[in-house]
């Protein structure tokens, strides 16, 4: 017997589809965006974070941030700031479509009724499934754009994984999946990674909601204009950092960590060892670039993905 859908039926379900469109295209702008502003300030967050410790009695190699910017452009040129762009370039589109379409899917999912706005909570809950669902894109992706960005940093320490010099992303995946592994070789990290993603989106869109809710005075967020969007989405942004950084630093070291010769076990390794050899400043290791990088970048990512949602009606 065949089953025939109503009108109200089909309607609900293109919409559905139009939807998830929506999310998909601005989604993808708002990451491009995302990236071209928040690049080289990841770049430094890695070199500080992956630089070994320094012998007793010596200086590190980076004395912070602005020692690590005025070296990697004198070493490798301007362009050094940008070394691993091509991995989250390649994959932006499907990382942050995934992010908001899966956001979307679960706010569908919480809503009351069609329509309605969801509550900060709600907004927390959405955040963490979504948090979850990148992470298995997040994973290889930074293992491939920590490797290029951490080469110079590490170079003299004494590590055979610095001994292979990556001429580009795709060279970095054929390695991990010839010498490493294979396959799970690219998921390496995929543990604090899912310990960054899951509280970090639930944070991200958590406060953005409720920022988006007190700058409107209630629930009604539609009629916002784009400086209160840009500084919802800036701290929005930043308070991902700031309730997830150490899980950041631990997955930076793990997956620069040589493969045949590991220095840690694991996630709970690593950050014990970080702790005991450096401290708690040990664990927020480049924090300072993370979250000047954190509120251009996000404050672009929402504003694009916001205003492009809008223009596609």
């Amino acid at each position: 017997m065949e089953v025939v859908r109503s009108p109200l039926n089909k309607m609900d379900a293109q919409k559905e589809m139009a939807d998830v469109a929506k999310d998909l295209i601005s989604g993808t702008i708002g990451g491009a965006a995302q990236l071209i502003c928040g690049h080289p300030f990841d770049t430094i967050k890695v070199k500080l974070q992956s630089q070994p410790a320094p012998v007793p009695g010596q200086p590190p190699k980076f004395a912070g941030a602005i020692d690590a910017v005025k070296q990697t452009i004198a070493a490798e040129g301007p362009g050094g700031l940008y070394k691993g762009m091509g991995a989250p370039l390649a994959t932006v589109a499907a990382f942050n479509a995934l992010l908001f379409t899966v956001r979307g899917q679960m706010e569908v999912i919480l809503r009351s009724q069609p329509g309605a706005p969801l509550t900060v909570n709600q907004q927390f809950i959405a955040g963490s499934g979504a948090g979850f669902a990148v992470s298995f894109l997040a994973c290889p992706t930074e293992l491939i754009k920590c490797r290029l960005q951490a080469q110079s940093a590490l170079a003299g320490s004494g590590s055979a994984t610095v001994a292979v010099k990556y001429s580009g992303p795709i060279d970095v995946a054929r390695h991990v999946l010839r010498s490493e592994g294979g396959a799970s070789g690219l998921f390496k990290g995929l543990v604090p990674t899912m310990a960054r993603e899951i509280p970090g989106n639930a944070a991200m869109f958590g406060v953005y909601e409720a920022l988006k809710q007190y700058m409107a005075g209630g629930q009604d967020t539609s009629q916002l204009g784009r400086g209160s969007l840009i500084v919802a989405g800036g701290l929005a942004g930043a308070s991902f950092w700031v309730s997830v950084y150490p899980t950041d630093v631990v997955k930076s070291v793990l997956q620069v960590d040589d493969y045949k010769n590991p220095k840690y076990s694991g996630s709970i390794d690593a950050f014990r060892k970080i702790l005991k050899s450096e401290g708690v400043k040990g664990l927020y290791r480049g924090f300072g670039p993370a979250m000047a990088r954190s509120v251009p970048a996000n404050a672009a990512c929402f504003l694009a993905y916001e205003v492009t949602r809008s223009s596609l009606g």
